[in-house]
């Protein structure tokens, strides 16, 4: 009966909330005929509800990672309601709105995850700028992805696709001459000063991670600078406060001459004004 089904969903809540039972055992609710008729979907709901009042929902949702059902959530419900509304709908019906958050983050990470890899397989294929830009749009605006975010997987993807020079003073050339080709894909997606400032960081990291690209940040910058992918205000927001802890004297130094640069030459356009 639907009251026992009930009871035995939530003695198995307590159990996994307790460690005697792996959340893996819901695997088992994912039959065709029990998904069909609701009652995998129930049997969920009803864990879920009881799990939440032994537990904080950061604790449930590790356990649902750990055991491969974070990404498996939709799969409890009939096909003919499977859709992202009906999803979010039913969990606020039954008190477990906690958990959507932790489902979008993990729809996020997924979508920003295939999203790299095809602008990877792109970039290996040479397939031209223009056909990227206009391919990572269409995903941009498909799956509401903010610019800043896509800004800096643009950065993390044509940097992971390379074999850089093990020599410190042969990487420069090798970095500015591959990013060269791609300033148009970034100034694309760096419209808005979030955007620039987040890449200007991301860049910034990934010389401190990178030792041999410790001396080379300054030139990135400034080739970025002459390709309108950063602006004037975004990096002297960037030396004023908005830098990452990682490397910040080194680089700030770096950068003091060309910055003292930019301010003099803001100055000297004011005058003229």
């Amino acid at each position: 009966s639907a009251e026992n089904r009930q009871k035995l969903a939530r003695v198995l809540a307590v159990l996994i909330a307790g460690g005697q039972v792996p959340a893996s055992v819901l695997q088992s609710a994912l039959q065709d005929h029990l998904v069909k008729d609701g009652l995998a979907l129930q049997c969920l709901l009803d864990v879920l509800q009881t799990w939440l009042d032994e537990r904080d929902p950061s604790t449930l949702w590790a356990v649902l990672r750990k055991a491969g059902l974070d990404s498996r959530l939709m799969e409890f419900f009939p096909v003919s309601k499977r859709s992202p509304e009906n999803f979010t709908a039913t969990f606020k019906a039954h008190d477990i709105s906690q958990l959507l958050d932790y489902q979008k983050a993990q729809e996020a990470s997924s979508v920003k995850k295939d999203l790299q890899q095809q602008v990877s397989n792109q970039l290996k294929n040479e397939v031209p700028v223009k056909e990227i830009i206009q391919s990572v749009k269409e995903y941009m605006t498909k799956y509401l992805l903010p610019e800043h975010d896509v800004a800096v997987l643009l950065w993390t993807t044509q940097m992971s696709g390379m074999d850089w020079n093990k020599k410190e003073e042969l990487v420069a050339d090798q970095a500015l001459k591959h990013l060269k080709q791609y300033t148009p894909l970034l100034e694309a997606f760096t419209t808005t000063p979030r955007a620039e400032v987040a890449l200007l960081v991301k860049v910034q990291e990934f010389c401190y991670d990178n030792m041999n690209f410790m001396k080379v940040f300054q030139k990135i910058v400034i080739l970025f600078y002459k390709t309108d992918v950063l602006s004037e205000d975004s990096i002297l927001k960037w030396y004023k406060g908005a830098h990452s802890p990682k490397g910040k004297s080194v680089f700030l130094e770096q950068m003091k001459r060309f910055v003292e640069w930019l301010q003099n030459a803001e100055e000297e356009s004011e005058g003229e004004d």
